[in-house]
Order: structure tokens, then sequence, then C-alpha cells
């Protein structure tokens, strides 16, 4: 990454919790990784979905039944620790996490009363910014206290919607949050793009829901889909992502279209190619 230059970061959000976010998160870290991307995934949902995704064992992180383990994104936000001692490598070259587990969960209530709640990660963040190209934000399935801290740290949203009948029901709640979050925290903060997740290209009605999101989100929903693909399901139970895991199924070639979309949609440019 060139002096001077700072980190596209991309909150990957929607509240509804199952529409493919944490798969996006990780693959799409992984594939811009390939690009030749310095990428930082930071795992800001406390299930941890990403970091176990990424071969990292929760269990060797600080918990309250392991006191002495690593420190993770918590410990970052809590003003406890600089995130570069949080921050591990990963078994993927140029890609690397800032881990979670379930304390995260104690933030809600930790950062109520703090000083700057909503801009904790923002503030976590800096030093590092310009260590990578891309930081990927992967926010947990709420509009919570831990959500904004992600929308006002990031300059872009990435919107998982899957190809269902409620596919666009409690959007307008989120939609709102961004504008709320444009007016006072974050003016730059913009929605990158919408992207649709378990789609079945073969029934009627994914088809339909497809068609009725880029009349709500028109010029903003990627040309890719992710199919409903088994080897995508079954992935982060190995702790890869589908490029790692099985480089020639439907869902890697998807994440990679998706990688490609998303670095032309930034404007990113690479000094190599991997």
């Amino acid at each position: 990454m060139s002096e001077g230059k700072s980190a596209t970061i991309i909150a990957i959000t929607n509240q509804k919790g199952g529409v493919g976010k944490t798969t996006t998160a990780v693959n799409l870290a992984f594939y811009l990784a390939k690009a030749g991307a310095n990428v930082l995934i930071v795992d800001f949902d406390p299930q941890g979905n990403a970091t176990s995704g990424l071969g990292i064992d929760k269990g060797d992180l600080k918990s309250s039944e392991n006191a002495k383990g690593k420190p993770t994104i918590l410990a970052a936000v809590s003003g406890e620790t600089p995130i570069k001692k949080i921050i591990q490598p990963t078994k993927f070259k140029n890609l690397s996490i800032a881990p979670t587990n379930p304390q995260l969960a104690d933030a809600e209530s930790g950062l109520a009363g703090q000083k700057r709640r909503f801009q904790r990660l923002s503030d976590a963040l800096d030093p590092v910014k310009s260590s990578y190209d891309f930081i990927l934000i992967d926010s947990p399935p709420s509009l919570s206290i831990l959500t904004v801290n992600a929308l006002v740290a990031a300059q872009h949203v990435l919107l998982p919607v899957q190809a269902e009948f409620f596919a666009l029901e409690g959007l307008g709640q989120l939609l709102e949050t961004m504008k709320l979050v444009r007016k006072g925290l974050n003016p730059t903060l913009s929605l990158m793009g919408v992207l649709v997740t378990m789609m079945d290209s073969r029934t009627a009605l994914a088809q339909q829901v497809y068609i009725e999101i880029k009349k709500h989100f028109p010029g903003k929903v990627f040309e890719t889909t992710i199919p409903r693909n088994v080897r995508l399901a079954e992935a982060p139970s190995h702790g890869l992502p589908i490029g790692a895991y099985d480089r020639f199924s439907k869902g890697a070639r998807a994440y990679k279209a998706v990688a490609a979309e998303t670095v032309e949609r930034v404007g990113w440019t690479s000094g190599e190619e991997s």
C-alpha cells in the first residue's frame, strides 16, 4: 500500500440474520487478498463466525473462562489494547483478522455511557488505516451500538439481501439509521452495493425478488448473485473460505466475481497481481 493512502473501509451489514453476511465478509476478503490487496477483517459480530470461518480457534481468545487468552476487538474498542496487538495473521496471504468471541456482546452495555461511544471502532482503527487496502467489518445482525460503530467507521456499506419473500422487510429501518449516521457522525457514508444471496435462479420467486430488489435499489445491485451452494455452506466448518475449500464451486466463482465488482466500484488498483 502506498504511503499516505488510507484503507477503503466497508461495513457488511443487515439487521436480519441468516442472509450470508459473514459468508460475504470472509469470501470477499479472501478474493480481494488474492487480487493482491492487503486486507483486514474486523469481526464485529459477537457470534464470532468470521473468526472461526478463517480458522482461528476462539478457545485461544481472551474470555471470562480464559483470562490469559489473546485479546479480541473488544479490548480495542474499550481502549485496553491497541488494535495492532489484536490483529492476527490468517493462513492466507495478505489477509489478517481482528478476532472476536461472544464477550463482544458486553460492549453493548459497556459503551452505552461512554464518551464517543459511537466512534470507538473508528478511533481504534485509526492507527492501522494506512496499513491496509481494504478493511471489511462484519457487523452483527441487529441495529445495535455495535452496528452504529461499524457505520461510523466505514466509508461504504455492502448490504447482503437474500432472494426470499421477506427480503426487503426491515431494511427501511437500516437505511434510516444510515441516514442518521450520515447527518450526524459520518457524512461520507455511502451504499456501495446490494448483494443478492441464496439465489435459486430456477424458481420464479427468486427471480421476482431479484427484480423487486433492483427496483428498490436502482443502480446499486451487484451484477453477480450468490447461489445456494452446498460447498459454500460447508466451507466455514473447515475454517476455510470457499476459494480455499473448493475453488471450482459455483459459490467460489460467484465471490471471485463479487470481488472484481467491488474493486471496480471503489476504484482500487493493485500494484501487483497474484
